[in-house]
């Protein structure tokens, strides 16, 4: 029997936007499977807090950049809950690489980029398929970028990535409707312990702060930010698909005029 309650899977959920993310999806009263590849503590807690909201939530293991990973943890959320109505795809990565600096890139650098920010989204979504237009109203959101659309952050291979995922989520929403909606957020700067851990404290706080100048909000998104546009986009948007969320606190808008 089908699980009672809906169900969500959120990958990348052990830290930043899907650590939040999978937290609101239970405070919303979703069972939740937390994905993580390597950060099985920071996994494991966030199941844990998730089952103290009063859902069901599991942690589970697996690259999504592996279309074998992807369909084996799908498998087990099916056996498990026998359901799934949401997918959040947040797993991501990048490399830190001056845009100038071409010759720095290799191959490498873009094929691990590209098999976790474009293809994993791809195979989680395609292993999630059949569930999710079973449910009823099931629905994808892809946590994108700014750099989709303004081809800066933090390496070409990322921007590059993210612009494809942008058009992934209009060929998806295409291929899924009208049983699954697709959609993606674009998040501007996203102040996290990631950023901070990657680049340094002081570094990161020049950075975020500078951004923040340069915004017409004059802010940035924090990782909660993003996660509560994940759920309006999964669980009210009832009539929107295909739609390329931005969420950069007006940082393509520019600094406020009147500020």
């Amino acid at each position: 029997m089908p699980h009672s309650t809906p169900v969500a899977f959120v990958t990348g959920g052990g830290t930043g936007v899907g650590a939040a993310s999978a937290l609101m999806l239970a405070e919303r009263g979703l069972a939740v499977a937390v994905n993580y590849s390597r950060s099985a503590a920071e996994a494991e807690g966030v199941a844990e807090a998730c089952r103290a909201k009063g859902v069901e939530a599991f942690a589970i293991q697996g690259s999504v950049g592996s279309d074998a990973d992807c369909r084996r943890m799908a498998g087990e959320v099916e056996a498990r809950w026998g359901r799934l109505d949401v997918l959040i795809n947040a797993a991501g990565t990048t490399r830190f690489i001056s845009l100038g600096d071409l010759e720095t890139v290799t191959e490498d650098d873009f094929d691990a980029i590209m098999d976790v920010n474009l293809k994993g989204a791809f195979w989680m979504t395609r292993a999630a398929a059949s569930m999710l237009k079973a449910s009823g109203k099931g629905a994808v959101v892809s946590i994108s970028s700014m750099s989709a659309v303004t081809g800066m952050g933090s390496s070409i291979p990322y921007a590059s990535s993210k612009g494809a995922l942008n058009t992934m989520t209009l060929s998806l929403a295409r291929a899924l409707a009208p049983r699954v909606r697709v959609n993606a957020i674009l998040p501007g700067m996203i102040d996290t312990r990631w950023f901070r851990q990657s680049l340094g404290e002081q570094s990161a706080v020049s950075i975020r702060d500078r951004a923040a100048k340069g915004s017409a909000l004059g802010d940035v998104c924090t990782a909660e930010d993003v996660a509560a546009g994940a759920m309006y986009l999964a669980l009210d948007a009832r009539t929107i698909t295909g739609e390329l969320m931005q969420m950069d606190a007006g940082a393509l808008l520019g600094p406020a005029a009147f500020a």
